[in-house]
């Protein structure tokens, strides 16, 4: 692995190839490392193939350097600034409270057990309301 890659660093790579996941990036004839889905642009990526082409020379921030494991992390996100109008542009909607319907005592609704409680006893007892 390549002693000058350092962390922070801003490189220009060769994408190499593209896999379901990331894009691999050559940074040199002996080092090449990883960009993930994810770090490809801001928002979200559905197909990698949209963005990036085998062949590709792109602008890469260096993310992680595992010697041990000889993994690079790279980012093409991370060298491009945030888009300020689409934030701006999604602001929450509010929502209106639907409205209250007042009805009589005898319509069904929420009641508390206590309340019920003497309407189910009284229920019980009504001789025109018990199965036979």
């Amino acid at each position: 692995m390549s002693e000058k890659i350092e962390v922070g660093s801003v490189i220009t790579g060769k994408v190499t190839g593209i896999q379901p996941y990331g894009a691999f990036v050559a940074l040199d004839e002996n080092t090449q490392g990883l960009v993930h889905i994810s770090e490809v642009t801001h928002g979200f990526v559905k197909d990698i193939n949209e963005h990036l082409k085998v062949g590709d020379e792109v602008n890469v921030k260096v993310l992680s350097v595992d010697e041990a494991a000889g993994k690079i992390g790279l980012s093409i996100r991370a060298t491009e600034e945030a888009p300020q109008a689409e934030a701006k542009a999604r602001k929450p909607r509010k929502r209106q409270a639907a409205p209250i319907k007042m009805e009589d005592e005898s319509a069904q609704g929420f009641n508390t057990l206590k309340d019920k409680l003497q309407e189910w006893i009284d229920q019980s007892q009504r001789e025109d309301l018990i199965k036979k």
